[in-house]
């Protein structure tokens, strides 16, 4: 009994928690529900940032962090490398949907709505941030499905999607659901792929170099319809079929008879309907078993408007070659129910092998390791 006295003085007067409790607690986050395969250990990397969404890393080791809503950046630090955050500076506030973050030669590349911004020598700077030089404004300001994941290429290009400013619609703008792709400083801006609806994640593979991404499937069609996809883009000039065609085969019931399933390409696999995928990657680590190296992870946000919910959790597409042959669930249990108390945003393989995963309900950076 006086032990458990002890425990309340201590939380009630002094306000501190035994790590005991925190570590599964903290501000609703509850890692004990978060299931995984055998071996793999969930921890949380970083806490304290409001609408954590897509993730980059510096070459110093400096996590950046975009939002959507926040309008902030946040650059998280590990100093003494334990794998948990040591402080979260905010290096830059009232952006408009600053949800991109890319890393290139020491600076650190934003992608707000309808510019690209870079911050220079960001590293040295992360209490004190540069101005930033607006390296392209060519965008449209359209804000639904107007936020960005960007990153570089192995060609060395910045690779920059514009969704589409509806759930479906033909927009006379043909800078509407795309990805584009330009040079480092801006220049040689150019369409590399069309009939994209919204990708908020792709990844290229480590061994062919060939562009992977999510895309979010339109509303309205129902429950189980039309699945959200995995795609692949081998080589510049494909189109994908939005708004015409969704999921390879399904014709739009409003756009749908102006032109045929057959002309596009079809995605590489279906995933579940309105899970949202969003960020995703290739495991490059070596910390996970063998059976995970070259697969890809995808964060799934979960279902906004589905009677029941679906998604909230991180999936893996196996792969034989180049070729999906399964897609199954990797982690979950931040839906509880009908009610999600976590939402996967973006993955990102750290160079010790543990996968992040960032939390922009929760306001947290999770990390994934094995056998640890």
């Amino acid at each position: 009994m006086n032990g458990l006295r002890l425990i309340i003085f201590l939380i009630v007067v002094l306000g501190f928690i035994p790590s005991c409790f925190s570590a599964k607690t903290y501000n609703g986050i509850h890692l004990e529900k978060v299931t995984m395969p055998p071996g793999f250990t969930i921890s949380v990397f970083a806490k304290d940032l409001p609408n954590a969404r897509s993730m980059v890393l510096s070459s110093n080791g400096v996590l950046f962090v975009g939002t959507r809503t926040a309008g902030n950046v946040y650059a998280v630090v590990d100093r003494n490398k334990d794998n948990r955050a040591d402080e979260v500076i905010t290096i830059a506030q009232g952006l408009n949907m600053p949800n991109g973050v890319a890393f290139r030669n020491g600076s650190l590349y934003v992608a707000e709505v309808d510019r690209i911004l870079r911050y220079d020598n960001i590293e040295a700077r992360l209490k004190a941030p540069p101005k930033p030089v607006v390296v392209s404004s060519r965008f449209p300001a359209d804000k639904h499905h107007g936020w960005k994941y960007i990153a570089f290429g192995p060609d060395g290009m910045l690779y920059v999607p514009v969704g589409a400013p509806c759930n479906v619609c033909e927009s006379t703008d043909e800078r509407h659901a795309i990805i584009m792709r330009m040079q480092p400083d801006g220049s040689d801006l150019e369409v590399f792929a069309r009939g994209i609806r919204n990708t908020v994640g792709f990844d290229w593979h480590p061994d062919t170099g060939e562009l992977w991404f999510t895309n979010n499937g339109r509303d309205w069609m129902g429950d189980d319809l039309p699945p959200d996809t995995l795609h692949h883009a081998p080589r510049k000039g494909l189109d994908f079929g939005f708004p015409y065609c969704h999921a390879g085969t399904i014709a739009d019931p409003e756009y749908g008879h102006t032109r045929r399933c057959q002309e596009f390409s079809t995605p590489a696999i279906n995933l579940g309907a309105h899970v949202a995928p969003l960020g995703m990657k290739f495991y490059t680590g070596k910390m996970f078993p063998k059976t995970y190296q070259k697969q890809i992870f995808i964060a799934e946000h979960g279902s906004w408007n589905r009677s029941t919910p679906v998604g909230y959790r991180i999936t893996r597409v196996r792969l034989e070659g180049i070729r999906p042959v399964l897609y199954e669930v990797f982690a979950e249990g931040w839906l509880q129910g009908k009610k999600a108390w976590g939402r996967p945003v973006d993955v990102l393989v750290m160079p010790d092998g543990a996968l992040l995963i960032s939390d922009d309900r929760a306001g947290v950076i999770y990390r994934i390791s094995y056998g640890e």
